[in-house]
């Protein structure tokens, strides 16, 4: 069984897909790391993220970066947006992308493209979403826990930035598939957010 998980930055649909593989006993992807991976590189070899040739060279990134964790900040964040509007970028991460999805047992991956390009065969497509006033609060929250220097307002800019880049780019943009259920987790709590998912793959299985 594979399970795609897509939706914007700070929506839940990361805590969801661990949630889901851990209880459906599934490996885990989080491919958004490998777009924070490449941006990150870039950085580090003094690139330009909107330059497609600066950021396809970051894509060999080490595996060991992927470990890094500067790859949470939001510099990372703002970074990997930047550099996943490129088609090359994207083609060079998705043979990675969907053998993982595509393993005997199955997988649960989740990202922006995962229902749409990287696994459109997943039997479970869920897109989470939350206001931006809701995942620009928690994501404040998050980034004061780990003592980061930051203000409400300038994470709802960037999110709202980050939003428009993945909505508006030309290859793969962030959308929902066409048979993939909505989960709004604005109003939701972690466990019924969590439990939400975890009923709409039940029924889907069911089906």
């Amino acid at each position: 069984m594979i399970i795609a998980v897509d939706g914007p930055t700070a929506s839940g649909k990361g805590t969801i897909a661990k949630a889901l593989a851990h209880h459906f006993g599934l490996p885990h992807l989080d491919t958004g790391l490998l777009y924070r991976a490449v941006g990150r590189q870039c950085f580090l070899d003094g690139g330009n993220p909107d330059d497609p040739v600066d950021a396809l060279a970051a894509c060999t990134f080490p595996e060991g970066l992927l470990d890094d964790p500067e790859l949470r900040s939001e510099a990372s964040g703002g970074l990997a947006s930047r550099v996943s509007v490129h088609p090359a970028v994207r083609q060079a991460l998705y043979e990675r992308q969907h053998a993982f999805a595509v393993q005997p047992d199955g997988a649960v991956l989740d990202g922006r493209d995962i229902g749409t390009v990287i696994a459109p065969e997943a039997e479970v497509k869920l897109f989470v979403v939350a206001s931006v006033e809701a995942r620009a609060q928690r994501r404040f929250l998050e980034m004061q826990a780990h003592g980061r220097d930051v203000t409400l307002e300038a994470i709802t800019a960037d999110l709202a930035a980050r939003d428009e880049r993945d909505r508006g780019r030309k290859d793969a943009p962030l959308i929902a598939a066409a048979d993939a259920i909505e989960i709004d987790t604005s109003e939701l709590k972690r466990e019924e957010a969590i439990a939400a998912a975890i009923a709409a793959v039940d029924a889907l299985r069911v089906d």
